[in-house]
């Protein structure tokens, strides 16, 4: 947007007045311009429209969009000075009748009131204030979440959810591994006879009998195995004894 004031507006006459003197009444018979829209709300880094028609004849000079009225003003838009690398465009380039601007990439500072105006030669040779539209009020809200948006952020959301489960369960899994049986095979050897691998149970210290003397049907049966029983303090301490029988 230009940042330097309409030039026109700075005097000391409001733009009402200076519309009222050196025009020619009779050159505008007919004109008319409608800006449609009262309110308009647009989020940051959207492209703001604004309509403005014009129908009739006026005399000669320029349409101007500009933000705010009175001595504050800003030029938004002049047809006589049109700026291609501006953010401000023109929907229908080169239209006698259709002035809609387009504002690409809005900032909380567009937020304003835009006015539609015609402006035509009075007596001294400046632009004056012929028509104007009723104004435009343009709010700026702050960009919110697409769609898209929210959907990738469940998904990274899930993925780290399901990342973190399945290190644990590896780190778990690491763990036992590498604990293992907290009762290693050994082996006895039982003279002539080959070596028979004895293992204890990894129970606690009050593991039944039973369990223990299952472990002795393996054994050959010329030894005999004489299992400790009752409460032990380590259960893999100490072998059973082993009785050969001759």
């Amino acid at each position: 947007m230009a940042a330097a004031a309409a030039p026109f507006l700075s005097g000391q006459r409001s733009p009402v007045l200076r519309q009222l003197s050196g025009v020619d009444a009779q050159a505008g018979q007919g004109f008319t311009l409608q800006q449609p829209q009262p309110k308009v709300s647009v989020a940051v880094g959207e492209t703001l429209i604004l309509n403005c028609i014009t129908s009739g004849v006026a005399g000669a000079g320029p349409v101007m969009w500009l933000k705010g009225w009175g001595s504050g003003n800003k030029t938004v838009y002049d047809q006589n000075n049109e700026d291609p690398s501006s953010h401000v465009m023109r929907a229908v380039p080169g239209s006698d009748t259709d002035f809609t601007i387009h504002i690409r990439n809005v900032q909380p500072e567009d937020m304003g009131t835009y006015y539609c105006v015609k402006f035509v030669k009075g007596i001294t040779g400046a632009d004056e204030v012929f028509k104007r539209g009723d104004g435009t009020e343009v709010s700026v809200q702050e960009a919110a979440l697409v769609p898209g948006m929210v959907a990738a952020a469940v998904v990274l959301c899930f993925l780290l959810l399901l990342g973190l489960f399945v290190a644990l369960c590896m780190y778990r899994r690491k763990r036992q591994g590498g604990v293992g049986s907290p009762c290693p095979a050994r082996t006895v050897a039982m003279g002539s006879l080959s070596s028979v691998p004895l293992q204890c149970c990894a129970g606690t210290p009050s593991t039944p009998s039973e369990v223990l003397d299952a472990e002795s049907s393996h054994l050959p049966s010329q030894v005999g195995v004489s299992w400790p029983r009752g409460g032990l303090s380590d259960p893999c301490g100490s072998l059973p004894t082993l009785n050969t029988l001759i």
